[in-house]
C-alpha cells in the first residue's frame, strides 16, 4: 500500500476514534435520532420530512441490534467517506501529500465532527455533495460521459435522502451557463442522465403525489416557525466559523478558481459557490444547509497552497503552521462543543459555555446545559417509567401510549423491554397508528397540562390519574408527565380518528 493511503487509512481511523469518544456514557441519543431509527420500523418510499434512505439505514441498524455502536456507526462512516473523498479531489488535482493531508484535516477537525455525532440524514449529504462536486471535476477534466451519468446516480441518491441537494443543481445550472462550459447544455448525455436520475427519484415523488405532497406542507411549516427566525447575517457568519481551522484554506481555493490558469476548467465551482449561497440566503435558509459545498474548497485551497509552498525557502514552516492551525483551533472547541463533559460537571463549570452563548436556547434563555445536550437526557427515565404503567395497565386490555411530540414516542419505542408502539400526533407517527382494534386503556405523556389533562380526557374513562412525570434535572423534558386512563367508556379510536385528520 502507498504511503498516501496509510496516512488516509490512519486519518479515517482516527475519525472514527474521535466520533465514538465525543459522547460522554451519560448521554442518550437526540431526540431526531429516535424518529429517524423509528422510520426503520416503518419503511415507505418517503414520510413527512425526510425523504426515504435514512429510513433504510434505520432498518439495517434494527437489523445489526439497534445498539448505541450501530446507530453511530452510519454518521461517522460518511463522515470518514467525505474525507475519502476530498483526498481524491486533490489527487485529481495533482496535488501533493501536504496537500492532501492539510485538507483531510481541515474537514476532520470541523463541524462535521458535531454533524457526524447525530444519526440524521445530514451526515450522508455533505457526503453526496462532496462526491457530486468531484464527480463534476472528473467529468470536465475528461469529458468521459460517464461521469455524467455517475453524477445522475449520486443526485438521485441524494434526492431520496434530503432535498436540500436540489439547491446544489440550482446553483451549478447558472455557474455552467456563464463559464466555458455552457456546451454541455448541448450534450444529449447530459439530459439521458438527467432521466437516469428522474427514475431514481420516481419512486418518491409517487409517494409526494399520494399524499398530497406533505413535503409542501412541511416546508411551509418550517418557514413559519423556525426560517422566519433566521438571521442572514447569522447564516453568513456561520459560513466562515464551521471550517474555521481551514479558513483561509478555502478562501485561497475561491482565489485559485478564479485566477490560477489550471484551474480554469473548474472555475464554475467557484460561481456554483456564490449562486448556491445567494439562494440559501433568499430563503434564510438554515446555517447548516450550506456545509455541504466545504469540503471540495477545502480541497481546492489545499491543493492551491501546496503548489505555492513548494516555491517557497520557508515552505517547511509554512506548512507546519498551516497543518497547526486546524489543531490548535480544535483543542478549546473540543472541551466545549461537544457532549463529552457530563451534565453535573457542565452546571459546575458553566463560565466558558456561557461565555460563547452554548447555554442559550432556541427561547432565548440561558439553561443549565446546551440545548442539544439537554435534547439527550430523560428519555431512558421516561421509557423505564411508561414501561411500569403500560405493564400495570395491558393487564386490563389494549392499551395505547399517545405522546406528545416525536422524540417520547420513539425514544418510548427504542428503550422499552413491554414491546410498547407509541404514536403521536407529531410528524410521521401521524400515519402509524393502529386503529383495528379497540382500546381499553390509554397512557398519556404531556409536555405539560394545559388544560389540565384529566379535565380534558379523564371523562372517557372509568379511572384516570397522573401517575409519574420526568425528574432528571438536566432534561429538556423535565416535568413531561405522564397519565394512566383505565376504562374506557367509548370507542376511542373515533376521536383519534378525527385528531388524526385535522392534524394532517
Amino acid at each position: 500500500m502507498k504511503k498516501d493511503y496509510l496516512i488516509l487509512l490512519l486519518l479515517v481511523l482516527i475519525k472514527f476514534f474521535l466520533q465514538y469518544s465525543l459522547i460522554n456514557t451519560e448521554y442518550e441519543l437526540h431526540r431526531d435520532e429516535y424518529l429517524h431509527l423509528n422510520q426503520g420500523n416503518h419503511l415507505a418510499w418517503g414520510f413527512l420530512s425526510v425523504p426515504p434512505v435514512n429510513s433504510w439505514l434505520s432498518w439495517v441498524i434494527q437489523m445489526l441490534g439497534a445498539s448505541l455502536f450501530w446507530v453511530k456507526f452510519f454518521p461517522a462512516l460518511f463522515g470518514a467517506l467525505t474525507i475519502v473523498v476530498v483526498w481524491k479531489i486533490v489527487e485529481t488535482l495533482n496535488g501533493n501529500l501536504f496537500a492532501k493531508i492539510l485538507a483531510a484535516t481541515g474537514v476532520l477537525l470541523s463541524v462535521l465532527l458535531r454533524l457526524n455525532m447525530l444519526f440524521q440524514p445530514t451526515s450522508l449529504e455533505v457526503l453526496l455533495w462532496t462526491l457530486l462536486y468531484y464527480v463534476l471535476i472528473r467529468y470536465f477534466r475528461s469529458e468521459q460521459v460517464k461521469w455524467l451519468y455517475v453524477a445522475a446516480v449520486i443526485f438521485g441518491i441524494g434526492f431520496l435522502n434530503k432535498y436540500n441537494i436540489v439547491f446544489s443543481v440550482l446553483g451549478l445550472i447558472p455557474a455552467l451557463l456563464i463559464t466555458q462550459h455552457w456546451k454541455i447544455f448541448l450534450n444529449k448525455h447530459l439530459y439521458f442522465s438527467a432521466l437516469l436520475a428522474l427514475m431514481i427519484m420516481l419512486p418518491n415523488l409517487i409517494w409526494q403525489f399520494n399524499h398530497n405532497f406533505p413535503v409542501v406542507d412541511h416546508m411551509g411549516e418550517l418557514a413559519e416557525r423556525q426560517l422566519v427566525h433566521v438571521s442572514r447575517l447569522n447564516f453568513l457568519k456561520s459560513q466562515l466559523l464551521f471550517f474555521i481551522g481551514v479558513l483561509f484554506v478555502w478562501l485561497i481555493g475561491c482565489y485559485a478558481l478564479l485566477f490560477y490558469k489550471p484551474f480554469e476548467e473548474i472555475r464554475f465551482l467557484f460561481w456554483a459557490y456564490v449562486f448556491t449561497i445567494v439562494l440559501f440566503v433568499i430563503f434564510k435558509a438554515k446555517d447548516y444547509y450550506a456545509i455541504g459545498l466545504y469540503p471540495t474548497f477545502i480541497a481546492i485551497g489545499a491543493t492551491y497552497l501546496g503548489i505555492l509552498f513548494e516555491k517557497s525557502r520557508i515552505k517547511w514552516i509554512l506548512k507546519v503552521t498551516s497543518l497547526g492551525i486546524p489543531v490548535l483551533l480544535f483543542l478549546p472547541l473540543y472541551n466545549l462543543a461537544f457532549p463529552n463533559k457530563t451534565p453535573k460537571y457542565i452546571v459546575e463549570h458553566p463560565d466558558n459555555y456561557k461565555r460563547w452563548g452554548l447555554l442559550r436556547w432556541e427561547d432565548g434563555k440561558d439553561h443549565s446545559l446546551p440545548q442539544d445536550f439537554a435534547d439527550m437526557q430523560g428519555w431512558k427515565e421516561l421509557a423505564q417509567k411508561t414501561d411500569l404503567e403500560y405493564l400495570k395497565a395491558s393487564r386490563y386490555g389494549k392499551t395505547l401510549v399517545l405522546c406528545d411530540n416525536y422524540g417520547q414516542a420513539g425514544a418510548i419505542n427504542y428503550y422499552s423491554k413491554q414491546g410498547i408502539k407509541a404514536v403521536s400526533f407529531n410528524a410521521d407517527y401521524l400515519y402509524w397508528f393502529d386503529l383495528i382494534e379497540k382500546y381499553t386503556n390509554l397512557i398519556r405523556i404531556k409536555e405539560y397540562s394545559e388544560p389540565d389533562e384529566l379535565i380534558e380526557t379523564g371523562p372517557y374513562f372509568k379511572k384516570a390519574e397522573l401517575v409519574d412525570s420526568i425528574v432528571n434535572p438536566y432534561a429538556r423534558e423535565r416535568g413531561t408527565m405522564i397519565f394512566s386512563f383505565m376504562g374506557a367508556k367509548i370507542d376511542i379510536r373515533d376521536r383519534l380518528k378525527a385528531e388524526i385528520d385535522d392534524a394532517r
